[in-house]
């Protein structure tokens, strides 16, 4: 390890013990992995509450607290509106839409783009992961191409797309709220360790 990168991770451990808003981020984002892992379910008590602390903690401690709250709104509804397709796919469910407009109330309008980018390369890596290990790579791979030509064809003739995948064709569940946990966890620690 260099002394850069020593630097760099003591200021990591001096963010995460002096901004609430990170530890807090953190602690909602590993209650929200478990419960996904165990229950396929994140409760609406953890999404909602943790949007309106961030909602509010950025409005309270901002120098201008009308813009700090439009940001951190805004990136609550960019979150929200970027995981709509997926939801609208069938590929997630409701709490992972939630999940990640509360990541985008705590990073703000600027920085929520950056964190579903990660979140959706850990979930492309656990998908393919996942697959390998249940021996349905093949079906997924398929599932995926269906999907692509449907929804091309839907658009080509002006259908409405339906590239829903039926249980029976489903290669298995995915908790996808671990995913946008460690991509946003990773992208947050990236950042301040200035790898991202």
């Amino acid at each position: 390890m260099t002394m850069q990168e020593f630097h760099a991770l003591l200021e990591l451990l001096a963010m995460l013990a002096t901004d609430p808003r990170t530890a807090v981020l953190f602690a909602l984002l590993i209650v929200a992995s478990v419960s996904d892992y165990r229950s396929y379910r994140i409760p609406n008590w953890l999404t909602f509450g943790g949007a309106a602390f961030a909602l509010i903690y950025k409005t309270v401690i901002a120098v201008s607290p009308p813009t700090a709250f439009l940001l951190a709104f805004g990136g609550l509804f960019l979150g929200f509106l970027v995981m709509l397709p997926p939801y609208a796919l069938g590929v997630m469910g409701a709490g992972d839409v939630k999940l990640m407009a509360m990541v985008g109330a705590f990073l703000g309008i600027h920085e929520t783009l950056q964190a579903v980018l990660f979140a959706f390369l850990v979930g492309g890596i656990a998908a393919l992961g996942f697959a390998i290990i249940k021996g349905k790579l093949g079906r997924m791979l398929h599932n995926a191409k269906n999907a692509v030509y449907g929804l091309v064809a839907s658009a080509m003739v002006g259908a409405k797309p339906e590239a829903r995948i039926y249980a029976g064709q489903s290669v298995g569940k995915l908790p996808y709220g671990i995913c946008i946990s460690l991509g946003t966890m990773g992208y947050v620690l990236g950042r301040q360790l200035g790898y991202a």
